[in-house]
């Protein structure tokens, strides 16, 4: 198993996943065939504003990479180095910092590894994992969101993709839950904790994702 990231902050974008056979595709690449009827009127709404989509969706992916970063360094112990990062980007950042934190005092958390990077020998797919812990008594598979909501998406992508990970790898997963930490109030003024159930038939749709994502690399290439 051999494992490159290309980006000194860590940010899951950039992570470049390697089997014994050769590079493979990460989790959210491979359930972004899945179909996200939101984002269209989404985008659409933003152009009616005059803001530039492009910039924006790119501001608040670096938002929630730092948050990310920031909950990284609390689960390790360590000090996160913001020197990248704009008085803004981490001002937001910290708002979903402060709900995970809340959201922890809430629970009895024992952690065992954050942002892990796996690969599966098995389906050839890469991914990187959150937060991997005891909560409550029970091994939890945790994922951290700072957008506005949780899709459709989002539930095959952790309780598939990042399960079957877990699973092939050895650790045990006997609760899949999304922590939503929204980056402002009007995205929420505490922590959403999500459960995540189905489990099954959400591996089942990670597997199809996974042919899905394959058969459209022979269609669409030249």
């Amino acid at each position: 198993m051999n494992i490159e990231a290309n980006s000194a902050k860590k940010a899951k974008t950039h992570t470049i996943y390697k089997t014994s056979k050769g590079r493979v595709p990460g989790v959210t690449t491979i359930t972004g065939v899945m179909n996200k009827p939101a984002l269209v009127p989404w985008a659409n709404k933003l152009g009616l504003q005059g803001v530039e989509v492009a910039r924006y969706v790119d501001d608040l992916a670096t938002i929630g990479t730092l948050a990310h970063y920031m909950i990284e360094c609390h689960v390790k112990n360590e000090k996160p180095d913001l020197s990248d990062y704009s008085k803004n980007q981490i001002d937001s950042a910290e708002n979903s910092f402060l709900k995970f934190l809340e959201w922890e005092k809430k629970n009895d958390v024992e952690y065992i590894e954050a942002e892990m990077i796996l690969v599966s020998e098995k389906h050839q797919y890469g991914g990187q994992i959150d937060i991997y812990a005891v909560v409550n008594g029970i091994y939890t598979l945790i994922d951290i969101k700072t957008c506005k909501g949780v899709y459709n998406d989002h539930f095959t992508q952790v309780g598939g993709g990042y399960a079957l990970l877990l699973e092939e790898n050895g650790h045990i997963v006997d609760d899949v839950r999304i922590i939503r930490v929204g980056r402002s109030d009007e995205e929420g003024i505490e922590a959403e904790d999500v459960p995540v159930t189905k489990i099954d038939a959400h591996k089942k749709r990670f597997l199809l994702c996974r042919k899905l994502y394959e058969i459209n690399k022979i269609i669409n290439r030249r």
